[in-house]
């Protein structure tokens, strides 16, 4: 319809348009650090809308120190107030209180450290996004078919390093773009007498996390092991050490805190390694002499799955074994051999613990002890009264990182066991039950700052779990998330494009995989900005999936 235009006497009538109240803009004419103060009281999400005002105040609402201030609010100052005895303390909130001193950001105090070099703004991102699970998704093909042995993946710094009878070593730099960054075939290193081309198990450097240096070993079928670090300049590895063949059979298990190797063979016999050092290890470190074998263990009772640890104390070194063992009367519980050395590499101690209660119960069911309280002539006493439980099966994975165990069932659930180790006592509490999978859980990693990511048998649903300061055994109460991946739509990013399209279908949490879908072999593994995952498809190739944080 034609607009009807207007008549003359009709502007007459029109209203006069309400005039704009002139108002002096305060907010410009005070000073920087005045903003930056009013700001700081601001919650992170206003500080994101801030940005969008005006230059000046995007500017501002950009400062590191704002972010850094929002940082410790919300991701050190909880962890803090976890800290056993902490809460008790008198001076409690002054001693919890914002300040740069690395002594009140626990781990966190690398950040920190580097300075001006910390984005804070970035950092608050990814861990915003990891508490609520947010992430992308991406994929990368590396195998057509799968090889003799399982393929064995390690992640570091950023670095994926997968290792295969077939292939030999590999890297990927999988921090934006996924690229090749060094690879080697095992005849460069095959010796005539040893089957290098057969590697059973494989484990990174722990000694220094945030070495820009990706240094590892290798265990192999005959026994042998290897120490390799990679070049990304020259895009191959270096051999540092390859040890002999043995006759103890496989290396099924290996840690690897540079100068110590500790190695647990298929006939369950366990060594612990000291390689000559007189400087950290790097890429220009001389070949490695052969070690000094310190400590050697012959086990009857460690079953896999198996998990091995090294880590520094402030008088030496602990290295430990945590493994499954069949139990009567709880069906399958876990065990920890652990080996204590002091600086100079020398044996203080070698002790174990078991996860089980003492005492036999009849054969058709287990029981647990349930505290109760009965009142008496003589007051208020207490009792363990037996309870009938569901016996434990057997761990479809293990994964020990001090003082965390967890282990993974095929019954949708995980089992958290927390472990005290100090100069006089190693014990491990009663396990507690977590709750939340929909399917098999078939592999779960854990940090030694209690987060955790554990994989459904299927690959179609990963949980991550914070696990620091004890958990409740109520699954109301348990602190988990679920993995809500977007899809990663650069097709450079994705060698497999038309499966990357369709990630939700095939890999979605509903339960399901298609029957031309993936399986998850168990192996996951995450560092401060990503989850990596090794998926195996049923006609034949696997790949490699990232869940970016960042």
């Amino acid at each position: 319809m034609v607009k009807r235009r207007r008549r003359s006497h009709d502007a007459d009538n029109l209203p006069a348009k309400r005039l704009c109240a002139s108002s002096c803009d305060r907010l410009s004419s005070l000073s920087d650090e005045l903003v930056l103060n009013l700001l700081s009281y601001l919650p992170a999400s206003d500080l994101v809308h801030c940005e969008r005002l005006s230059r000046r105040i995007s500017l501002l609402a950009k400062d590191s120190q704002l972010w850094k201030s929002a940082y410790y609010s919300r991701f050190v100052l909880p962890r803090a107030i976890r800290i056993p005895g902490l809460r008790s303390q008198g001076t409690f909130a002054k001693s919890l209180s914002y300040s740069s001193k690395l002594s009140k950001w626990l781990e966190d105090d690398y950040l920190v450290h580097a300075g001006q070099a910390t984005n804070w703004k970035r950092q608050y991102k990814i861990k915003h996004n990891w508490s609520k699970g947010s992430c992308k998704v991406k994929e990368m093909k590396i195998a057509e078919r799968p090889s003799a042995l399982p393929m064995l993946v390690q992640l570091c710094n950023g670095i994926v390093v997968t290792c295969d009878s077939v292939a030999g070593l590999r890297a990927w730099s999988v921090q934006g773009e996924c690229r090749p960054v060094g690879t080697m075939r095992w005849s460069s290193i095959k010796q005539p007498d040893q089957d290098n081309s057969n590697p059973t198990s494989m484990a990174i450097d722990t000694s220094n996390s945030f070495a820009a240096e990706v240094c590892f070993s290798v265990g192999f079928l005959d026994g042998s092991f290897g120490v390799f670090c990679l070049d990304q300049l020259q895009g191959s590895f270096v051999r540092k050490y390859l040890h002999a063949a043995s006759s103890n059979g496989a290396v099924t298990a290996i840690a690897f805190s540079y100068p110590y190797v500790l190695t647990m063979t298929e006939v369950g016999i366990l060594s612990l390694y000291i390689l000559p050092t007189e400087s950290p290890l790097t890429l220009e470190t001389t070949d490695l002499k052969p070690p000094k074998l310190l400590y050697l263990l012959k086990s009857h009772t460690a079953w896999p799955p198996l998990s091995l640890a090294i880590r520094s104390l402030p008088t030496g070194v602990s290295a430990s074994i945590a493994y499954a063992m069949p139990t009567y009367p709880d069906g399958w519980s876990v065990g920890l051999q652990e080996l204590r050395l002091n600086s100079d590499g020398s044996v203080v101690t070698s002790r174990g613990a078991t996860a089980f209660s003492q005492g036999f119960y009849p054969l058709h069911t287990v029981y647990k002890a349930v505290s109760s309280s009965l009142t008496s002539g003589m007051g208020i006493i207490k009792t363990n009264t037996p309870e009938p439980v569901a016996a434990s099966s057997k761990p479809t994975s293990l994964s020990y990182s001090h003082p965390y165990l967890l282990t993974t069932h095929p019954d949708n659930t995980l089992t958290l066991y927390m472990v005290t180790s100090n100069a006089t006592e190693l014990s491990i509490a009663m396990g507690v039950r977590l709750w939340g999978h929909t399917s098999s859980v078939s592999g779960a990693y854990v940090s030694n700052r209690g987060k955790a990511v554990s994989i459904s048998n299927q690959g179609s649903e990963l949980r991550i779990w914070e696990l620091e300061g004890g958990f409740s055994s109520n699954p109301t109460k348990q602190r988990s998330v679920q993995l809500q991946p977007a899809l990663e739509t650069s097709q450079e990013q994705s060698p497999l494009s038309e499966r990357s399209n369709k990630i939700n279908k095939y890999w979605g949490h509903t339960g399901a995989v298609s029957e031309d879908g993936y399986v998850s072999n168990g192996w996951i593994a995450f560092d401060e900005e990503m989850v990596v995952t090794l998926r195996e498809k049923l006609q034949g190739h696997q790949a490699l999936v990232m869940y970016d944080f960042a």
